[in-house]
Parts: C-alpha cells; structure tokens; sequence
C-alpha cells in the first residue's frame, strides 16, 4: 500500500467524519456540549460505546502482544464485565440522582471544593497523558507509512492530527460524539472482522482449521495460575480488570459522558451490559487476529519488527496482502483514534470548565460558549505537546504503558469516590489534594520494595493499592457524620 493510498484512505475518512459531525452537532448549545441534552436512545448509547471502549491502542497493540502476553488479556477482561455491572447498579443510579454534569460534582457535595478539584486536576493529568498515549500510537503509525516518505516531521504530524479532531469537535462535543463513535464501531468491527477474514484466505485455512491453528499456537492461552508473582497470574488480572473499568470508565468524564446522555438510569443500565458483553467478543477477536498476524509473518519469512505495537501494521501494509487488508486496517485504526481523541477532548474540556473554572456557576450562557471554546483550544494544542514528549520515550507495548499511567494517575480518584459512597464520614476538605498527592508515592514505593525485597512483582493491581492508601488517608482525617 503506497503513501498515497494512505494518505486518501485517510482524507475519505475524515471527510465522512466532518459529515456526521457536523450533520449531528450544528444546533448544540452548551447543554448538548456537555451532556447531550440526555436525549440519546439507549441503544445508539450501547452502539456507541462498543467503538469507544476500544481505542487505536487496542487496534494496534493488544494483537500485538500475543507473543509476550498470550491472551491474557482476556482475565482482565473478565474483570472488566464484573466492574462494568458495578457501574451500572452503584455509580449510575448516583450521577442520575445528582444531575451532575461533570462526575467530579459528587466530591463537591460529599467532601467539599478541595476534593472537588483534587478529582478534577487528577482526572485532568489521568485523561490528558491516557489520550496522548493512545493518539501516539497512530502518529507514530502514520509517520512509519506516510509522513517520513515525505520528510515531513513528527512534530507537524502531531499538530496536523489534532486540529483535525479538535475541528471536528468544536461545535457538538457529546452530541457528536455518539453518531461518530457509532461510525467508529461500524468501521472498528468491520475492519477487524474483515482482516481476520482475508488473513484466513492468505494461509488457506477455513474457519475449523483457524479454530484449531490458534487453540493449537501457545499464545492463545487465556489462563495463568501457576505464578502469583507473576504480573499474568489471573487473580491478580481479574482483581486489576475490575477496578481498572471501575476507574476509567465509571469514574472517568470522558466513557460517563455518552452513559449520562441517555434520559433515564435504567437506559443507561441497559446500554452498558450489552456493552459489557459485546466487549468480551470484541477484544478475544483482536486476541484471535494477532495469532493470526504472527503465522502469517512465520509462514512467509516477514522480518518482524522489534516493536510489537508495529505488527499488525507491517503484515497489512507491507505483508504482501490484498490491498484492501490495509485500507481496513488504516480505517479501523484511524476511526478509532479520531473518536477516542475527539472525546477525551470533549470531556477534558467539559471538566475543566465546570469543574476547575466553575464556569457554570459564575457565567451566563454566551459568556460560557466563549469559555468552553477557549479551553478547547487549549486542551488541543496540551494534547499536542504530550503526543510529542511521547515521542521521544514511549517504549514499552502501549496498551501496558496505558495502563501503568492509570494505575498512578486514578488510584486516587477511586480511592475518593469509595470513600464517599462506602462511609458516611466526613474528612477535613483541604487535606485531601496532600492524600491524594502522596499514595501514588507510597504506591511506587511498595511496587519497588515488593520487587526488590521478595521478586514479586505487582502488576496492574497497583492501582488497588493506590486506591486503598488514598482511603487510608481519608479516614486519618475524618470524623463520623452523625446526621
């Protein structure tokens, strides 16, 4: 596939993208920008959140870390269906009951304005470095197929990449984000379906002899429960799956933004179960796809290259497929990088006018259009400058690096939000930001010591710990409400 294929692949894409924007977001006021006007069907809400539950990290790298992982994955995956049902029945019912537009509102009420904003700066840092990481990737993706032919530099690739999705999202923001995430999940699933399809053609196998191929290859083994110091051990996995979802989704502005948008909780309920099970299917065909991706590498003496997060890309590319293989995997990834991007964007912007600017407390309606506007912009051009310093040390397989950041980054806001929804005490406010500061230290520390000391390594777990010392903190500080 040349550079120019490539580059109108993408251009087709994004033109349809604008379209659907801009058809689904051209009378939004700033209700519709923050919540949707909490009129989307429940349904549309579910289709949406299938694509956006998967973003351009999973389309690269979870089939490319087979080879270490296996389908490992899959036990955090379990932990994902049983966090996504703890959202749905202890998280949703609270926000509805709230009328909060921005998640972080809760802290506020339950703790006082300290929390409040300790949330809102953590999910800033938790979403803004999350989101770079993910858009990374498909930077560093284009830049490999397109940009580098054409001597044109990473930094200008970064800047083109987000005022692309900063354009697309200016004017609509939620209620554009769910018509484009159902474009995504339309383009995500059919990609995937479809490479599976013609990479089964390439090694003349039909669906029985794929089925046995892959039950067969060691990197479809699913379970691990022979090590507990291993950071694949299931229980360890299963443990992270949950309170990771818990974290970055129920407690996460930018995946709350499109369940808050439905008009009641109960059909928002419904649309994050069927979520919940579309994404098992989903993310074991990424799991499939990747085995797939390195018999057909084995089979025709392809030259690997030492990132794993490269692989897919090189077999559909460069593999000596079809060409249609690498339009799919160049829609598949970039509609799934523009919607993450678009609403990560979206939510950023939302929590830190409302949450950090108080914007819809102390401004009229024009006056809150011309803020929200700015802070878009800025968070834009932020957004920007992570991709660029990820550029220059990003190393490890991102789907681990993705999560190793949250780990540190929403321990604390989950260790806030069980506080508050577990106790009835109330703690002294204007500690909380020195709590919430100092677990994710003690956090690092006990990784090191535990490793150092007895070999253990701990995984992606890590973010129990950081969440249990952020509650420990809480409770030093606080006193019984006895109302």
């Amino acid at each position: 596939m040349t550079p120019a294929a490539v580059i109108l692949t993408v251009l087709g894409y994004i033109a349809v993208l604008f379209l659907v924007a801009w058809l689904s977001g051209r009378r939004a006021d700033n209700a519709g920008f923050f919540t949707g006007n909490r009129r989307t069907p429940w349904y549309m809400a579910a289709f949406a959140m299938i694509g956006a539950a998967m973003s351009g990290v999973t389309f690269i790298s979870v089939p490319g870390s087979v080879a270490v992982d296996s389908f490992s994955y899959m036990q955090m995956v379990a932990g994902f269906t049983v966090g996504q049902l703890v959202v749905a029945y202890v998280l949703i019912p609270t926000f509805y009951r709230l009328r909060v537009v921005s998640l972080y509102e809760y802290l506020d009420d339950r703790f006082g304005v300290a929390s409040h904003r300790t949330g809102a700066w953590f999910f800033f840092v938790s979403k803004m470095s999350g989101a770079a990481l993910r858009v990374y990737v498909v930077c560093a993706v284009l830049q490999l197929l397109v940009f580098s032919h054409y001597g044109i530099p990473f930094w200008a690739n970064a800047l083109i990449t987000m005022a692309f999705v900063w354009l697309y999202t200016r004017q609509g923001g939620v209620k554009s984000l769910i018509w484009t995430d159902a474009l995504k999940t339309l383009c995500l699933v059919a990609s995937l379906v479809l490479s599976i399809v013609f990479i089964m053609q390439a090694l003349d196998l039909s669906a029985g002899e794929t089925a046995r191929e892959v039950a067969r290859s060691p990197m479809s083994r699913i379970f691990f429960f022979d090590d507990p110091a291993s950071d694949r051990y299931f229980w360890k996995m299963f443990a992270a799956g949950i309170v990771m979802l818990v974290a970055m989704t129920g407690l996460d502005q930018d995946m709350m933004q499109r369940n808050l948008s439905c008009a009641t909780p109960r059909d928002s309920q419904k649309n994050i179960v069927l979520t919940a099970v579309s994404q098992i299917f989903v993310i074991f065909l990424f799991l499939v796809l990747g085995v797939l991706l390195y018999l057909y590498a084995a089979r025709t003496g392809l030259m690997l290259p030492e990132k794993s997060d490269q692989v897919f890309s090189l077999v559909a590319v460069e593999g000596g497929l079809p060409l249609v293989v690498g339009i799919l995997f160049v829609v598949g990834l970039i509609s799934s990088t523009y919607s993450a991007a678009g609403s990560a964007l979206t939510a950023l912007t939302t929590s830190f006018t409302v949450d950090i600017l108080e914007g819809t407390k102390r401004r009229d309606d024009a006056r809150l259009t011309h803020l929200r506007k700015g802070v878009h912009i800025i968070m834009a051009l932020l957004m920007a400058g992570m991709i660029l310093a990820f550029g220059y040390w990003a190393d490890d397989s991102v789907i681990n690096l993705v999560y190793k950041v949250a780990s540190y980054t929403y321990g604390p806001i989950l260790g806030m939000f069980t506080f508050g929804m577990m106790t009835r005490r109330r703690v002294r406010d204007r500690w909380i930001p020195l709590v919430a500061v100092l677990s994710p230290v003690l956090s690092a520390l006990v990784q090191f010591w535990a490793r150092e000391a007895w070999g253990y390594q701990i995984g992606f777990e890590l973010l129990i710990y950081n969440a249990a010392f952020t509650m420990a903190g809480m409770y030093i500080l606080s006193q019984r409400d006895e109302k």
